[in-house]
Formats: structure tokens, sequence, C-alpha cells
């Protein structure tokens, strides 16, 4: 049985479950005979995390949990210009939203690459002096020319065979601030011919004259990832070190690196392997860095909590769920190849999750005043529904139905289209939890807007009633009493881009922006709710799912994000 409180599934094997399986049957990463897996989850602080990282920081922690092991959370923070402390603290309130930790028998494993910068540094010493590494003073243009095609071999660097001596001399003083920016590098000596072009003498350090939000000023050379990765890898012990496809070419310089320093005496075995997994391709969606900061520097969203933005701040803000997250994830599984998942199986795991928490409430997104003329003006009639119609634990919902309702706008036709069973003059509906209605007429104003609707009851048709048995109508609305409803803000959200891949084959993806993401009305809700706090979850009665907005949602304020529809629409547009 499925608790109601929960949508995160069993794992189910995989390919990164198969290896770790064999690498625990072969001892491989065993302590006192028990498994020992430790992953890690390693972002850099230079911007928000989108929806591409929350299947790595399921898949790290998920299997760091399935084995009884721990995920480190550490910031790969060797690129000052482009990182920040606001960053830092997003990916880690993200992290813990998700419901992960890197906590593990009362320690914190939370790291940053920063914290080995004076490691990386004499590890590159040591590189230096074995003969694996040398200062290059060439241009960058120069260094790019050296590597050739990807069928061509490259050239060697002029300075790749000066003395180690001379280098170690030329990457200490690089470290003292002797040169400018761009003049030395230093790069590993490897294999110009290699078919792996990240093998062909790869840069390992530049120098960097840039502010660190950790270290301050205290370096001026900076270790690239390629370098830094692997050896912080290393450093925590990590046993696998699970990544996505782009990695796959820098496997090769991965172990490059760590092996060398074993046979130099710096490192242990056993050592870190990298797998990598397919990473998140969604439709309808980007998620390049980039150009998500593009779309908030033009004003073309309204910031990175934007709910129809693919940031994991705007997709909490939109409304998605932790547990909805995790269940997508697990869904989509963990493969080999890339592949695009379509936008409808996030939207339908958000549906499967709050079907059966979310409790129930009506709202009426764009009013209109129907006025029952034969209702007795200071009456009161009761009704009740239930909180959830599965759950009858959860209790039910008190509200009153009285002579001035509100109603959907969309609810009522002067003509009515063909199969349109709701209110038109002459037409028999039944007013959900209430009573039968007939419509009798309506108000315009001026401009020939309809203003009001007018209809009478019949007093003997109360649902829940034996008289209510005696009227066979096809429509059933649902309403609000004018006097007992509150006001609420309503942002009606819907997918950032028409176009499936809005960035495809070098496509303007600002030109994919759809027009009609975002409406905002206002409307009623049911004044059981008006006190929401910030962040929680409803099925409005008809129109979908909603959260209390998390920024600007308050009591006497309300404000609610539609999260999805009861059902997939996309298809039929």
């Amino acid at each position: 049985m499925t608790d109601k409180n929960t949508a995160t599934p069993e794992p189910i094997s995989n390919f990164i479950r198969s290896k770790i399986d064999a690498d625990i049957a072969a001892g491989k990463y065993t302590r006192d005979g028990l498994p020992n897996v430790i992953t890690r989850f390693p972002p850099e602080p230079n911007g928000y995390l989108h929806i591409g990282h929350a299947k790595s920081i399921c898949v790290n922690f998920g299997m760091a949990q399935a084995y009884g092991g721990r995920c480190h959370l550490r910031f790969d923070d060797t690129n000052p210009e482009k990182e920040s402390i606001e960053y830092v603290n997003s990916i880690q309130e993200t992290v813990k939203w998700l419901g992960f930790d890197w906590v593990s028998n009362g320690t914190a494993h939370l790291h940053y690459a920063s914290d080995y910068f004076e490691q990386l540094y004499v590890f590159a010493e040591q590189l230096i002096q074995a003969g694996y590494a040398f200062v290059d003073d060439s241009t960058a243009d120069d260094i790019r020319e050296q590597r050739g095609q990807l069928h061509q071999a490259g050239t060697e660097s002029p300075r790749r065979n000066r003395p180690a001596s001379e280098s170690l001399d030329l990457f200490r003083r690089m470290k003292a601030g002797e040169f400018a920016e761009g003049t030395h590098v230093l790069r590993a000596k490897i294999d110009m011919a290699s078919h792996f072009m990240t093998m062909r003498d790869p840069v390992i350090y530049r120098i960097r004259y840039a502010h660190h939000h950790r270290t301050g000023d205290a370096w001026c050379i900076y270790p690239l990832y390629d370098f830094t990765h692997c050896v912080s890898d290393a450093i925590e012990q990590i046993t696998h070190s699970l990544c996505t496809l782009e990695f796959e070419n820098n496997r090769p310089l991965y172990n490059w690196v760590l092996n060398r320093l074993v046979e130099i005496g710096a490192l242990a075995q056993p050592l870190p392997e990298q797998t990598e997994f397919a990473r998140l391709n969604l439709t309808y969606a980007i998620t390049s860095k980039r150009k998500l900061l593009q779309l908030v520097t033009e004003g073309k969203v309204d910031g990175w909590d934007d709910p129809r933005m693919m940031t994991l701040v705007g997709i909490r803000r939109r409304g998605f769920t932790p547990a909805s997250i995790r269940l997508f994830c697990e869904r989509i599984g963990v493969a080999k190849s890339d592949s695009w998942i379509d936008m409808s199986t996030l939207e339908q795991a958000v549906r499967d999750d709050l079907d059966a928490k979310a409790p129930r409430a009506v709202a009426v997104l764009k009013p209109l005043r129907l006025i029952l003329d034969n209702f007795p003006t200071e009456h009161a009639e009761p009704c009740k529904a239930p909180v959830h119609p599965h759950f009858p634990e959860m209790g039910e919902r008190q509200f009153v139905l009285t002579r001035e309702l509100w109603i959907e706008q969309d609810d009522f036709q002067i003509e009515p289209v063909k199969g349109f069973f709701r209110l038109f003059v002459g037409n028999k509906v039944r007013l959900r939890h209430g009573f039968v209605i007939e419509c009798t007429g309506f108000d315009t104003d001026a401009q020939g807007n309809v203003t009001a609707v007018h209809a009478d009851y019949f007093a003997d048709s109360k649902s829940g009633t034996d008289g209510s048995n005696n009227y066979k109508v096809k429509g059933n609305i649902h309403w609000l009493s004018d006097a007992s409803s509150v006001p609420a803000e309503i942002r009606s959200y819907d997918r950032l881009f028409h176009d499936e891949h809005p960035d495809a084959g070098g496509k303007d993806f600002l030109a994919a922006l759809n027009p009609d993401s975002k409406h905002i009305t206002q409307g009623f809700v049911e004044s059981c709710i008006a006190d929401a706090p910030a962040e929680t979850h409803y099925q409005f009665e008809r129109n979908g799912y909603f959260v209390s907005d998390r920024v600007d949602s308050k009591p006497g304020a309300l404000v609610f994000n539609r999260i999805v529809g009861l059902k997939d629409a996309w298809q039929k547009k």
C-alpha cells in the first residue's frame, strides 16, 4: 500500500548499481567486511541549480543511501571571478530541500575545492619535479593551435622539455604574483598525439588576480577543474565518482592524474573511479547557466526563482514538491546514453505526488457574480465537503451558501456551444455540494460584458438529501459565497517555451518564449484556507494543483501559484 504522504519509490537496478555491486563483491571498496560506498555532488557555485542537477543529486545521494554510505557536498570553487557565497547558500538549501544532507555518523561532509588549494599546489610541484608537468609561456592561441585537430596529432610546445628545475622556479614565481594573467600556465606533460583532446598536454593551473569568496587574495594561481576534481575525490576517499556523460572524454585525464600521483607516492590505492550516466535533457526547457542568466538579466523572467524557470528555486516556488522531483528522477532512470524526457513526465510526477496528500478546496480564478433571486436574503445555508475524497480521516470543510455567489466566467455562455452543459438561460445545473439551480437571465455593462448571472434555486435539491435524487442535470459547477470567501491573487503559469527544443541547432531560444506563460487574475478562495502558510499545497477543484507563494503570500494577502492542471492539456495544443 502506498503511503499518501510520500511518492518516492523503491530504487531499481541500473548499470551503476550493478557496478557498485561488483566492486563490493570483489572487496574493492569495503571496510571491515562491509560496503564502503562514498559518492559526492560537486557543483560550481556560479549560479543556481537547475532540474538537470536534481538528477545528479538524486543519483549521488541516492546511491550512497542505498548502500549505507555517505555523499559529500563539495563546491568546485576554483573560478573566483564567477562564484559567490549567494550561490553556495542557495545550493546547500536546495540539496536539503530535496531531502538529502551530507552528515554521516554525526560528521558533516561539506567540502570546498579551496580546502585543498595548498595540497593541490604541493601535488603540482611534485608532478613538475617528476617530469609530468611544465610551465608554458605560449599564448592561449598558440596552445590552442598546438593541440591540433581531432584526427590530426598536435605539436609539442617549445617549452615542453625545459628542465624541471626551471619550470619549478617559474611555477613558484607564478604563485608569488610575478607574472601577469595569461602569460604563464602549468601544463600536464602527457601525449600530443592522443585520440583524446583532453590528454594533449592540458593546462592544469592558470594565473587569476581575483578575490576568492573564501580564500580572499591569498592565491593568484588557481587549478583547473580536470586537475582539481580527481585530486579532491582522492583526498576525500570517494569510491564512485558519478557524473554526466559530457565528462566521459575527461575520464582518461582523471585516471592519468591519479595514477601519476600514486606513482610518485603522493596518493595511495584504492583510487576513486569515474562513471558517467546520461544527463537530463528536458523538452520545453533550457538548462544552460549562460542562457538562464540571460533570461534573468534581460528581464524575460522575474528572477532566478521565477516559477517558469527550470532552476530548482523556480521549480520549488512553482510548487513542485521534493518528493515529486525524486519520483521524476526515479522514473526517468539512469542510462548510459542521452535521450530527451518530455516535460509531461515531470508534470505527471507532481500530480501523482499531490493527488494523495493535497487537501481539496475551491477557488474561483476568474470570478463572475451569480445571484439566486429566490434565495432568502439573510440566510446562510451550511454545506460541507471532504478535505480529501479518498481519506475521510482528513476531515471535512465547512462553508455556507448565500444569495450572492461567485462562479467561473467560463461556466456561463450567452449562446451556448454544442456540448456545453453549464449555465445558460433556461438550463439547470448543480452547485457542487449545494443545490440545483436554473439560469433565468444575466446583466451586462455598456460594452455588453456580462456582469452578473441570475438563477433560481430548488430548495428540495440539496446534495446529500433525499430530494437531490429527483433532479437529473448534466452540469456541475463549483462556486463560492460572496460572504464567506476571501480574495486571492492567482498566478497561472505555463511552460516558458512553446518550442519542444528551444535552443537546439543554434536556434535563438528567446524567439521560442511562450507569450502566454503567465497570467495573473484576482480571484477568491474558500475562507477555510484564509490563513494558509507559504508553500501550502492544494488541489483547487476542477482547476488543478496550486501552492501558496513562498515569497509573496501571507494571511490577508494570499497569492497562489498554479503548479499544473489536473491532466496534461499540452498534447492538445
